[in-house]
């Protein structure tokens, strides 16, 4: 049986075979090239090494290439320049709503009006459950897709007819959730009542700011309790995986934060230091698990979860965590551009903007600055 979408079949005689296309007769017929090994990942090396080879450079005929094909070459020329996650999620969002909805056009017949009914269409009606519209910041990820292989064909000299420069996604402003101070009190009444790993996790996301898929990725060495310090320089996640062209499985991976601002080092408050000393272990022990064995974010989410519903405070995810640090630190008067670097942030404005929550007793309290004298 081929492989999906990559003309990859196994030959009766137990060999592997590949093709491509080549180039295009006269009569834009096309004519294929074949390539052939003893295993699937043979093949599927000699098809990459022969697609990119000068001198195998296909020949389409500019008004007959697809988007279907421009999505192919673009996404292949990308993937050596992109973390693997990012692959993941253009390849996931190529193939799951742009190709078929787009992909059967000839690129020099996709004009701006049919990407603007293609954008519409996903903002209303383009869950794959049919239960509605995909979310403004999945569209914003499509177009800019679909922008950036237009520029691509550009770059190639392909015929591009379509003008993106004005289609933008609204966003909708997401509100915030954070912790209230009474809130905050009763779930570290949970957390350190009976403390073990994953409370103790909790714990360090709460007074650190730090993010699910960092704290799953600690181990002990990257503290140093001597200097009470705390280096952030991996986080997980779960993505689609890629690899022989399959896009329903998934898997873990560890890599490098998505910036490199968010690589950091942050100073630990003493309270802190002197829990984790009750906990540490083997330097290469992941910290939610005392072992070489991780857990991953989807599950500490539960573990957090388990933690709110005990605490008997509203419902909050994960990430609630660092907003709630965030505004703390700010009603404590911390310095705005320290915040900023302890977050991981490349600029201040991120840091107020996005994450900074004035809450209504802080703003009470600078109303009452204001003197007033008959």
């Amino acid at each position: 049986m081929p492989r999906k979408g990559e003309n990859i079949y196994k030959r009766k005689d137990g060999r592997w075979e590949g093709r491509y296309i080549c180039s295009y007769d006269a009569q834009n017929k096309a004519k294929y090239a074949y390539v052939y090994g003893k295993t699937y990942s043979e093949v599927k090396q000699k098809l990459t090494d022969d697609r990119s080879s000068p001198k195998k450079e296909r020949t389409t005929p500019k008004s007959s290439l697809t988007y279907n094909e421009l999505l192919d070459s673009w996404l292949h020329s990308s993937q050596l320049n992109t973390k693997e996650s990012t692959y993941a999620r253009y390849a996931h969002l190529i193939n799951t709503h742009i190709k078929p909805q787009l992909g059967k056009y000839q690129l020099s017949m996709l004009s701006t009006d049919i990407i603007e009914s293609f954008v519409e269409f996903q903002l209303t009606e383009g869950r794959l459950d049919n239960t509605g519209g995909l979310a403004p910041k999945t569209v914003t990820d499509i177009l800019t897709i679909v922008k950036s292989t237009m520029e691509y064909a550009r770059y190639k000299g392909l015929p591009v007819i379509c003008n993106l420069g004005k289609l933008t996604i609204k966003k909708k402003e997401k509100e915030m959730r954070v912790l209230t101070q009474a809130e905050q009190d009763a779930l570290i009444g949970v957390l350190i009542d009976d403390m073990d790993l994953y409370k103790f996790g909790v714990f360090l996301s709460l007074y650190t700011g730090i993010r699910v898929g960092e704290l799953c990725a600690l181990q002990w060495e990257d503290f140093n309790l001597a200097q009470t310090t705390l280096k952030i320089r991996k986080t997980m996640q779960r993505i689609q995986d890629t690899g022989n062209g399959a896009f329903s499985k998934t898997k873990i991976v560890i890599t490098e934060p998505k910036s490199q601002c968010s690589v950091r080092e942050i100073p630990l408050p003493t309270f802190v230091v002197d829990i984790a000393q009750k906990f540490i272990a083997n330097p290469k022990a992941y910290i939610l698990t005392g072992n070489d064995r991780y857990i991953e974010p989807r599950t500490m989410q539960n573990r957090f979860k388990s933690y709110v519903k005990d605490s008997g405070i509203s419902d909050a995810n994960f990430h609630a965590l660092r907003h709630t640090f965030a505004t703390r630190c700010v009603e404590v008067g911390f310095e705005i551009k320290s915040l900023s670097e302890v977050l991981g942030h490349a600029n201040v404005n991120i840091t107020l903007n996005r994450y900074v929550h004035s809450s209504f007793e802080l703003k009470c309290s600078n109303m009452n600055k204001l003197n007033f004298s008959v």
